[in-house]
C-alpha cells in the first residue's frame, strides 16, 4: 500500500495559487468542512504571541489608541531611497560647496571613503532656494517636495554604522546591520495588530525594476511570528500579488467536490503537521495568510483598480508621465491602502546596483543619475503628502523619507559622489510631527554630523512613540535575549514632536 503524501508533497502537487485554499471561509460558513475551531485557535495563538503571552488563549485588545501611552498616529509610510540619496543635493544646503567648488577637500583628519581617494570639492548641480514660511532651503532637484517644506521635519545629523549598502539598508529597515532581525513594519504589526481584516497589516511596494539590496529580508519577520512579515504587492505587474488566484489552466479542476475533498485532506495534513511541531508559528501564519487571501480576492482588485480615480488625481501622482508612472502608481495605491486600513507601508525608490543605474548610487555621474531618480520620485511623493492631507489622513499617518546613508561632498571620478555614512538627512511628516523644523546639523561641508548626531535607533524610537509605543517595552525573547527594534539604544527626538 503506497504511503500517503507528505504535506509538502501534497501542496507541491496541488499547484500554484490560493484558489482552492481561499474557498475555505466560504465552505466554513456553510458547515461543509469542520475546521472553524482550528482557524479560531490559530488566531488565538497569533494574538497571544503578539502580546508575548503563551498560546493557550487570550484576545487581542484594540490598540488604535496606542500600546503604552496615547498615540498621535496609527499608520506609517516609509519611503526608502535605495542606493543612498545625496543630502547635499537635496535637503542639506551647504553654500561652502559652491564657494569652494574645485578646491581640495580637506575637512581635517583622514577621509574614509568606500571606493576611492577623495576628489575635489564638488558643488551641487542644483540650486537651493528658501521654501514656504519656514524659509527652509531645499534643492531644485526636488521642487515638488520643496513645496511641502512647512509640513516636514528634517533630521540633518544622521549617522550610519556602515558604508556598505546591504548592512546600512538593514539598519534603516530592521534596526540592525546584520540579517536575522524583524523589519520595522513587522514590529509595528506585532505591537499594534491590524486595523482591518480585509487587507494585510504590513504591505511592501517595491521598485518596479526589482528589489533593493537584501531583498525580502528587508521586510521579513525573522524571529517574530511569521504572520507579521510584509506582503509584497507589485501594482504595475500583470499579477500584482503572486498566486492570489489559481492559474487559468486549473479552473476546470476547481469544482465544488474537488474543493471540499482538497480542504478536508489539507485540514488533516495541517493537524498532523502542527502536532509534530509544537511552538512553530509558520503553519499558523500560512493558514492565516490563506484566510486573508480569500478576503484579498475581493478587496485587492478594488484597491488596485485605479479606474475610479479622477483624471486630476491620476495627474497629481504623475500617472500621465512615463518617468513618474511606476512610483506614482505605488504612491496612489499606498494612499488607497492606508485609507482602507493597512497600518505600515514600505515604498521603494531604487532597485539593485545594475547598470545603467537603477537606484540612487551615483558613483559615476551624479547630475544624470540623481536627476533621473528624483524625477521619478519627487512628484509622486509630494502628491502622497498632499493627498493624505486633503483627505484628513496626514494627521494620524507618519510619512518617513529615508535612505541608508548619504554621499560625499567631494567628487568621485570628477562627476560622481562616494558613500557617506558620517552625516546625512532623513525627514518625517504628519502624525504628530512638527513641520517646518530642522534637527541637528552637519559641518560646513555636509560631511560629518556635528550637532546632535542621530541614529536610526532614535528615528525608530520617535516613530514608535508617536504610535503609542514605548520602544524599550516592545520586546520579543529570542535566544535568551529580549530583543527590540532599537536594540539597547534610541532616544525619542522630542524636538520633532508637535
Amino acid at each position: 500500500m503506497p504511503l500517503p503524501p507528505s504535506r509538502r508533497d501534497f501542496l507541491a502537487q496541488l499547484g500554484s495559487g490560493f484558489g482552492s485554499l481561499a474557498l475555505a471561509p466560504l465552505l466554513l460558513q456553510e458547515g461543509v468542512i469542520p475546521i472553524r475551531e482550528r482557524a479560531a485557535a490559530n488566531f488565538r495563538t497569533l494574538a497571544a504571541a503578539r502580546q508575548g503571552a503563551d498560546s493557550s488563549g487570550g484576545t487581542l485588545p484594540d490598540r488604535d489608541a496606542g500600546l503604552h501611552h496615547r498615540a498621535r498616529a496609527k499608520r506609517v509610510v516609509q519611503l526608502f531611497m535605495s542606493g543612498a540619496a545625496s543630502s547635499v543635493d537635496t535637503f542639506d544646503w551647504k553654500p561652502q560647496l559652491l564657494a569652494r567648488d574645485g578646491q581640495k577637500f580637506d575637512p581635517g583628519g583622514k577621509v574614509e571613503l568606500f571606493q576611492s581617494d577623495p576628489g575635489a570639492v564638488m558643488a551641487s548641480p542644483w540650486k537651493f532656494r528658501p521654501r514656504g514660511q519656514s524659509g527652509k532651503f531645499v534643492s531644485d532637484l526636488v521642487p515638488c517636495l520643496a513645496e511641502h517644506a512647512d509640513k516636514i521635519a528634517f533630521v540633518h545629523s544622521m549617522v550610519a554604522k556602515s558604508n556598505v549598502h546591504g548592512p546600512a539598508t538593514f539598519a534603516q529597515a530592521t534596526g540592525f546591520v546584520r540579517p536575522g532581525f524583524p523589519s520595522m513594519g513587522a514590529w509595528i504589526s506585532y505591537g499594534l495588530g491590524r486595523l482591518t481584516d480585509e487587507l494585510p497589516t504590513f504591505v511592501v511596494l517595491p521598485d518596479a525594476r526589482g528589489f533593493a539590496p537584501n531583498g525580502p529580508a528587508n521586510w521579513g519577520a525573522a524571529f517574530l511570528p511569521a504572520a507579521h512579515q510584509g506582503t509584497l504587492i507589485r501594482p504595475s505587474a500583470a499579477s500584482p500579488i503572486h498566486d492570489l488566484f489559481p492559474p487559468a489552466t486549473a479552473s476546470d479542476l476547481a469544482t465544488p467536490a474537488n474543493e471540499r475533498a482538497t480542504l478536508a485532506l489539507l485540514d488533516r495534513l495541517n493537524r498532523d503537521h502542527a502536532a509534530a511541531r509544537p511552538g512553530d508559528s509558520r503553519l499558523d501564519a500560512r493558514i492565516a495568510s490563506y484566510e486573508l487571501a480569500a478576503k484579498l480576492q475581493l478587496s485587492a482588485p478594488q484597491v488596485l483598480d485605479l479606474a475610479g480615480e479622477s483624471a486630476a488625481t491620476r495627474a497629481l501622482y504623475g500617472l500621465d508621465d512615463p518617468a513618474t508612472a511606476d512610483f506614482g502608481r505605488n504612491c496612489l495605491v499606498a494612499r488607497r491602502l492606508l485609507e482602507r486600513g493597512t497600518r505600515f507601508l514600505q515604498l521603494w525608490s531604487g532597485a539593485d546596483n545594475g547598470f545603467p543605474r537603477r537606484n540612487w548610487d551615483s558613483h559615476e555621474e551624479l547630475a544624470k543619475d540623481h536627476a533621473d531618480m528624483a524625477r521619478s520620485m519627487d512628484r509622486p511623493a509630494a502628491a502622497l503628502l498632499f493627498d493624505l492631507e486633503q483627505r484628513g489622513l496626514l494627521d494620524d499617518t507618519i510619512v518617513m523619507w529615508v535612505t541608508e546613508f548619504g554621499r560625499m561632498p567631494c567628487s568621485q571620478g570628477g562627476k560622481g559622489r562616494d558613500h557617506n555614512p558620517f552625516g546625512f538627512t532623513v525627514w518625517l511628516a504628519g502624525g504628530g510631527i512638527k513641520g517646518g523644523t530642522s534637527y541637528g546639523a552637519t559641518d560646513e561641508w555636509g560631511y560629518r554630523a556635528v550637532d546632535r548626531p542621530t541614529s536610526n535607533y532614535d528615528v525608530h524610537a520617535t516613530v514608535l512613540h508617536l504610535l503609542g509605543i514605548d520602544h524599550t517595552k516592545l520586546t520579543w525573547r529570542s535566544d535568551g535575549i529580549d530583543r527590540r527594534l532599537t536594540d539597547v539604544h534610541g532616544e525619542v527626538l522630542r524636538e520633532l514632536l508637535a
